[in-house]
């Protein structure tokens, strides 16, 4: 694996010192650029303490780029001080959309999978890669609605997209789940089409029944717990292609930090095989 990763956490400020502090094997930490684009201050302080100690990855959230137009240029250079400050082990990025000429919006949006669309992502993709000088990551979305207009199966345009771009997939099992039960498809048979060498890390999070419609929409909460099938989903996984870098994702209503090391922990285990012989029992 990359680095000697095995399993790590989203890095959020309470937990910066008990990260700092924190022995175990394999450890990283993973954070959203968009929130340390400063030129100083406590937070980033907090990162650079971070990165000390263990490798960090850089999970981009804002870059847009499954929509019309090139990623914004000013948040080009941004990342690309980060990445020159910060060396991360990884980079990446979703395949969402975000902005439509000025207005911003707070959500990764999805859209129709259209060959004009896979082209427009590619270079957008390019364009990245180009100004970091290094290849990126990109994130299956979590999807909550069929759209019209599709031209490619998603596993099939983000094949495409490898193979254009060089880029490889952060695999996140969990939206590969709530999508599947939104939209009535087979998450292991997506899983599945997915190709082994293209996968450089994958992320584990908790989701949530839509409060009105309950558990008909799953929601890609990030303030829970990682599911039961969603473990089964990540061993059977890893089962296939071998150990990656390995994310415990959790943004809200966050739980002590040993709580999520303890998550981190279980991950680590099936990355290194320790906890095999319970597989059949997650």
């Amino acid at each position: 694996m990359r680095q000697g990763l095995t399993a790590g956490l989203s890095l959020k400020p309470p937990h910066v010192a008990e990260a700092v502090a924190a022995r175990a094997e394999g450890l990283w930490f993973e954070v959203h650029p968009e929130n340390y684009m400063a030129a100083g201050g406590p937070r980033l302080a907090g990162l650079a303490a971070v990165a000390e100690r263990w490798p960090i990855s850089l999970h981009g959230v804002g870059l847009s780029l499954a929509g019309d137009a090139p990623p914004d240029p000013d948040h080009l250079a941004a990342l690309k001080r980060l990445v020159d400050r910060f060396q991360p082990a990884l980079v990446s990025e979703h395949l969402a959309w975000s902005r439509h000429g000025a207005t911003w919006l707070p959500d990764l949006l999805p859209f129709p999978r259209s060959r004009a669309a896979l082209d427009r992502i590619a270079d957008n993709v390019a364009r990245l890669q180009d100004a970091l000088g290094r290849p990126v990551l990109i994130e299956n979305p979590a999807l909550y609605l069929t759209l019209t207009g599709h031209e490619l199966s998603e596993t099939d345009l983000l094949i495409e997209l490898v193979r254009r771009t060089g880029c490889g997939l952060l695999v996140d099992v969990n939206n590969a789940y709530v999508s599947g039960h939104n939209l009535g498809y087979s998450a292991e048979a997506y899983l599945d089409a997915l190709p082994a060498e293209a996968v450089g890390e994958i992320h584990l999070a908790g989701h949530a029944a839509d409060p009105r419609l309950g558990g008909e929409l799953l929601i890609d909460s990030h303030d829970a717990p990682v599911a039961a099938s969603v473990w089964r989903l990540y061993a059977r996984l890893i089962a296939r292609i071998g150990p990656r870098p390995t994310l415990i994702e959790r943004d809200d209503k966050l739980p002590a930090f040993a709580a999520l090391m303890a998550e981190r922990d279980r991950a680590h285990g099936i990355l290194t095989r320790q906890l095999a012989p319970e597989m059949d029992h997650v």
